[in-house]
């Protein structure tokens, strides 16, 4: 059972909804699902736990047994449906194929793209001398994503019809709950049945995470499929939150649930197609790269969301992710869209990192978004050459630039030397941005090597359209080429860390004083980030201006390396360092001091493999030494979340994925790499 639970699938929808399961068909977290759906009016940060599970019995003779598999509070009570599960795959929809006593079962369970809609399909063959029954009892929810239901929420079952459609029943029903609609069709026997609460759902994965353990769901109708001996059946149930009508309907006699996974799968096959990559792994992430993409309501666009199951979409990932996840997958209308959305809540030079969310104003915290949008863009150019984009952008990069500058919100702005400070009080603006109430584990206030390794290639691509755009573009008496070559000498001589022979990882004015207490946030040691070991300086290398000399480009790759490399990530801290942690569990408060301060994450091994190839002049031999790098995030696409990459893994012994079983950046990073190995 352990093996079983080890992994799950995940499909989405396009709208924030979807449909996550372990192999063994379980539940092992609250915000596991057969259906998560969100509306398209809400999309897509109001999600709703509807279907959580399926209890799933087969009688056969005088024998009744669990197929499903789910634990419990309560040894007793678990279903051990997993002994009798042959086999499990997922390519583009999960398929589980169980046999017993003769009796054999493929089940599947697909998601429709753009809707709220899943369908669940049994090819039973009973190959035994007795009749057989398959009795599905869909456990429900219809509350909040993370949120737990109470006995106290009553369900009720309504508009029960049978109709005659391509020689076969089809019963149709409606169950509502708490104001919202699910609509059900099924080949299938339709029981109702007074409601039943089933609580003490054990959720092993929230546990170790310190999240709830427990769940509760609730069961109004169950659902029989009957086969005689010798038959053959299949037997479909589709849910949905709108009425199932048209393509999908049973009703049609042409519809139903296997309608939606050849839809589905050929839409996936689509994207990978699209995408062109030769490579067996980079298809795989291509058409994980669009599990991310998704409708936002607030905006009338599309938007990326950050990883599945917890985060929404925030301005910084996004705006990493999408290089990656939109135009290696050669997705540049989406691009287009998203960069356009960014545009027009652009404010004071800064991007937003949350989006309006119904009277909430959108939030700018954040330093990186707005020079990761410059970036965007000219990644975007490099590969359509859209110089009309590229004029529309132009105002809001000079913009940006301008208010960098000149100075903005969260104390960000250009100083003396031409380099970027950023960050006061309480704000976390860059991306390792914990904060637990007065508690800041990595308080990077000061100038940041990322951020000003961002800033310098913002300045050397404004140079780069005001002169290949010239006429385009509008006139700019703005010299960003001796406003770069300032940052850049700035950068050189104040960031180059002789003795470790790599970036030191922020600027920061105490230390500079002589001084490491902290000028705001406690719960740390006082060591001075001067003399830290990051990840974060590998985008000084792998960014497209080059801010060092070779030598130096390939000392700060080589230190990365043995310090902080791992076939899954980058470590955020080297584990020479006292603050190091080398374990990512427990507690919010336990795992936020060690999120980053050692823990491995794995979108900056794109970085770190891109800065390879780089410096090693994208030779033969480095591309062939990067494939065998690369085969171990081949492995990481068959644990945790099959087929997706993860947030982050512990920093001591990066085996177990943690946090977001499936992460935007990791997978966009990642495919940066396949593209630049096949280019």
């Amino acid at each position: 059972m352990e093996r079983g639970q080890e992994n799950c699938y995940l499909m989405t929808n396009g709208l924030g909804g979807f449909s996550s399961l372990t192999m063994a068909g379980s539940c092992t977290r609250n915000d596991h699902a057969v259906l998560m759906s969100c509306d398209r009016s809400e999309a897509p940060n109001h999600r709703y736990n509807m279907v959580h599970r399926l209890e799933e019995t087969l009688g056969h003779g005088k024998e009744e047994i669990h197929l499903s598999t789910q634990d419990f509070t309560i040894p007793e009570r678990r279903e051990t449906g997993y002994r009798f599960l042959t086999s499990f795959s997922y390519e583009d929809y999960p398929v589980w194929r169980y046999e017993t006593e003769g009796i054999e079962i493929v089940k599947t369970v697909a998601l429709a793209p753009g809707e709220n809609t899943v369908g669940i399909t049994y090819e039973i063959r009973n190959r035994s001398e007795e009749k057989a029954e398959l009795l599905v009892i869909p456990q429900m929810e219809f509350v909040p994503k993370g949120a737990e239901l109470s006995a106290e929420q009553g369900f009720s079952l309504s508009g029960v019809s049978i109709v005659e459609a391509a020689g076969q029943k089809i019963a149709s029903a409606v169950i509502e709950s708490d104001g919202r609609s699910l609509y059900c069709e099924t080949n299938g026997l339709l029981l109702q049945q007074p409601v039943s609460y089933q609580s003490g759902l054990y959720y092993a994965y929230d546990v170790c995470d310190g999240r709830s353990a427990t769940g509760c769901t609730a069961a109004n109708h169950r659902i029989l499929f009957q086969i005689r001996p010798g038959e053959r059946l299949t037997g479909e149930i589709l849910y949905s939150t709108a009425p199932i009508s048209g393509s999908w309907s049973l009703q049609s006699g042409s519809g139903g649930a296997l309608r939606i996974a050849q839809k589905l799968a050929r839409y996936r096959e689509g994207l990978r197609e699209k995408a062109g990559f030769r490579d067996e792994t980079a298809r795989v992430l291509a058409a994980a790269a669009d599990q991310f993409i998704s409708w936002r309501a607030s905006t009338d666009n599309r938007t990326i969301l950050a990883g599945y199951p917890f985060f929404e979409d925030w301005g910084r990932d996004t705006m990493i992710s999408l290089p990656g996840c939109c135009i290696s997958t050669k997705q540049f209308d989406v691009a287009e869209s998203i960069l356009r959305t960014f545009m027009m809540y652009c404010r004071k030079g800064l991007m937003p990192n949350l989006f309006p969310e119904g009277k909430q104003e959108p939030r700018y915290n954040t330093v990186d978004a707005a020079l990761l949008f410059v970036i965007a863009v000219y990644e975007y150019y490099r590969r359509t050459e859209d110089a009309k984009f590229v004029s529309d952008a132009w105002a809001v990069m000079r913009e940006i630039v301008c208010r960098y500058r000149e100075g903005t919100d969260f104390n960000i702005a250009m100083e003396e030397d031409g380099l970027i400070h950023a960050g006061e009080g309480y704000d976390q603006v860059t991306w390792m941005d914990v904060r637990v109430g007065e508690i800041l584990p990595t308080p990077r206030h000061g100038k940041p090597v990322e951020i000003n390794a961002y800033w310098y290639n913002v300045l050397c691509i404004m140079d780069f359209f005001q002169r290949e755009l010239k006429g385009e573009v509008s006139e700019d008496d703005t010299d960003y080429r001796a406003m770069a070559e300032r940052a850049g000498e700035s950068f050189r001589q104040k960031f180059w860390n002789e003795e470790a022979g790599c970036l030191k990882d922020v600027l920061e004015e105490s230390c500079q004083n002589g001084d490491a207490e902290q000028k705001a946030g406690k719960g740390r040691n006082k060591v001075c980030p001067d003399t830290q070991i990051r990840c974060n300086q590998i985008w000084a290398v792998s960014l497209p201006f080059s801010l060092l000399d070779r030598e130096r480009e390939k000392q700060v790759v080589e230190t990365v390396f043995r310090k902080l490399y791992t076939p899954l990530g980058l470590r955020t801290l080297d584990p020479a360092d006292p603050e190091f942690q080398p374990v990512y569990g427990g507690e919010q408060l336990q795992r936020d001091l060690a999120y980053h301060q050692g823990t491995v994450w794995t979108y900056p091994l794109g970085g770190y493999y891109l800065a390879y190839l780089k410096v090693n002049d994208y030779s033969d031999e480095a591309r062939e030494h990067v494939r065998g790098q690369l085969e171990g995030i081949t492995a990481a696409l068959r644990e945790g979340c099959i087929g997706q990459l993860p947030e982050i893994y512990d920093g001591g012994r990066p085996v177990s994925s943690r946090g977001c079983y499936a992460q935007a950046w990791s997978v966009g990073e990642l495919l940066r790499v396949y593209e630049a190995l096949e280019s």
